[in-house]
C-alpha cells in the first residue's frame, strides 16, 4: 500500500508539473482550458484618403534625395590638446554630378564630411564652395552613386502665406523625418555672417529641430522652395517658428559655388563701421569707415568718417526710399536690388540730406 501510494503521489506531481509547464508556455490555455481573450479580428482599413496618398507619394519621391550629413571637426581640448567632435545636419542632392547642398554652418571648419543617401552607406564628400553670407555650402560626393535623384527646383517668388509645406531632414539624428506645416510668413530677414542678412526668408510652422539644418523645404508638388536654416526657440527645439532660405536665392548662389567656389557679394565699395560702435554712439544709419578708390561709392562722392578730425562724414539712412537704420537692413536692400542694379541712397551729412544714385557691384569680382 505504501508503494502504491508513493507511485500515485509521484504520478500526480508529474501531471501537475506538466500543467505548470504548459501554463508558463501558453498561459491562456493552461492544461487545455481557455482562460484568456483571443486577439480581436483586424478591421479592414480601405484605401488612404486622397490627401494622405499625395503626402505618402511626395515623401517616397523626395526622401531618396535628402542627405544625412555627419562631420568631424578638430577642436582645442580643455587642457590644450586636440579633440575630435562630431556634428550632424541635413542636405539634398542638387544634380546628377554628385553635388549636395546644405547650410554653411553645418560643414563649417569640418575636417571630414560624410553623406548618407537613402539607406546607403556613408560617402565621403569634399567641399566645393561656401557662402557664409547666405549660410549655403556645396559638397561633392567622392563616389557618385548611380541614379541620383536631384530635388526638383521650384520658385519662392510666388509663394503665398497659408500654403502647405513639408520639411524632410534628420532632426536629432533621426533620419528621413517628414514634418508638415504652412508658410507662416514671407519676406523675413535672417542674420548670417559679417553683419549681413538674407532677405526674403520663408517662415514656417513645420517642425524644424537641430539636425534639420540644410534640408529641403518642399511645396505640395514636391518642389524645392527653400533650405531649412534656423529656428527661433528658447529651448533649442521647435516652437513653431522656423526659417528657410528662399529657393530663388539658392538657385543663384549654388551655381556660383559650383563654378567658382564662392558666391557674388553685392556692395558699393564701402567699409562700414561696426554696428555696435554706431549703436553705442546713438547714431541711426550706416556710418562709413572707408570708401574704396574707383568704387561706385567713390564715384558718388561719399565721404567716410575722419578719425583725425572726428568728422562723421556721410551716413546712409535710406535705400530706394526705404529707411535704413542698421547695417543689416542696408545689406539686405542691396541683396534685393542685385548686382548691376542702380540704387538710390539717402545720405545724411550733418543736418542735410541728399539723394545719390550708386551702382551695385560684386565685391568678389
Amino acid at each position: 500500500m505504501t508503494n502504491n501510494a508513493n507511485n500515485e503521489n509521484n504520478s500526480r506531481r508529474k501531471v501537475l508539473g506538466g500543467c505548470l509547464v504548459l501554463a508558463l508556455i501558453c498561459p491562456l490555455t493552461a492544461c487545455g482550458r481557455e482562460d484568456g481573450a483571443a486577439p480581436r479580428p483586424v478591421t479592414t482599413r480601405g484605401t488612404l484618403l486622397a490627401d494622405e496618398q499625395a503626402v505618402v507619394a511626395l515623401f517616397e519621391q523626395s526622401a531618396p534625395s535628402v542627405a544625412y550629413i555627419t562631420t568631424e571637426t578638430v577642436q582645442r581640448g580643455t587642457f590644450g590638446g586636440a579633440e575630435v567632435s562630431q556634428g550632424a545636419g541635413s542636405g539634398f542632392v542638387w544634380d546628377s554630378a554628385g553635388h549636395v547642398v546644405t547650410n554653411f554652418h553645418v560643414v563649417k571648419d569640418a575636417r571630414k564630411v560624410f553623406v548618407r543617401l537613402d539607406a546607403g552607406k556613408p560617402i565621403e564628400a569634399e567641399p566645393v564652395g561656401g557662402a557664409p553670407e547666405y549660410d549655403l555650402a556645396v559638397l561633392r560626393l567622392k563616389t557618385v552613386p548611380k541614379n541620383l535623384r536631384p530635388v526638383p527646383v521650384g520658385s519662392s517668388r510666388d509663394l503665398r502665406i497659408g500654403q502647405t509645406v513639408y520639411a524632410i531632414g534628420n532632426p536629432f539624428g533621426l533620419q528621413r523625418t517628414l514634418t508638415k506645416g504652412l508658410v507662416s510668413a514671407l519676406d523675413r530677414e535672417l542674420p548670417t555672417a559679417n553683419f549681413r542678412e538674407v532677405a526674403g526668408v520663408i517662415q514656417t510652422d513645420a517642425a524644424i529641430n537641430p539636425g534639420n539644418s540644410g534640408g529641403p523645404l518642399l511645396d505640395s508638388a514636391g518642389r524645392l522652395i527653400g533650405v531649412n536654416s534656423a529656428i527661433r526657440s528658447t529651448s533649442g527645439s521647435s516652437s513653431g517658428i522656423g526659417f528657410a532660405i528662399p529657393v530663388d536665392l539658392v538657385n543663384r548662389v549654388v551655381p556660383s559655388l559650383i563654378n567658382r567656389g564662392h558666391a557674388p557679394l553685392p556692395g558699393i565699395g564701402v567699409t562700414p563701421i561696426s554696428p555696435d560702435q554706431v549703436a553705442r554712439a546713438g547714431i541711426t544709419g550706416v556710418v562709413l569707415g572707408a570708401v574704396g578708390r574707383g568704387t561706385p561709392a567713390a564715384s558718388a562722392g561719399l565721404v567716410p568718417y575722419n578719425p583725425q578730425t572726428g568728422g562723421l562724414g556721410d551716413v546712409i539712412v535710406g535705400v530706394n526710399g526705404k529707411p535704413v537704420e542698421t547695417l543689416s537692413t542696408f545689406v539686405g536692400e542691396l541683396e534685393r536690388a542685385g548686382i548691376n542694379a542702380t540704387v538710390e541712397l539717402t545720405v545724411r551729412r550733418g543736418e542735410k540730406e541728399r539723394k545719390v544714385r550708386v551702382k551695385v557691384i560684386d565685391l568678389r569680382a
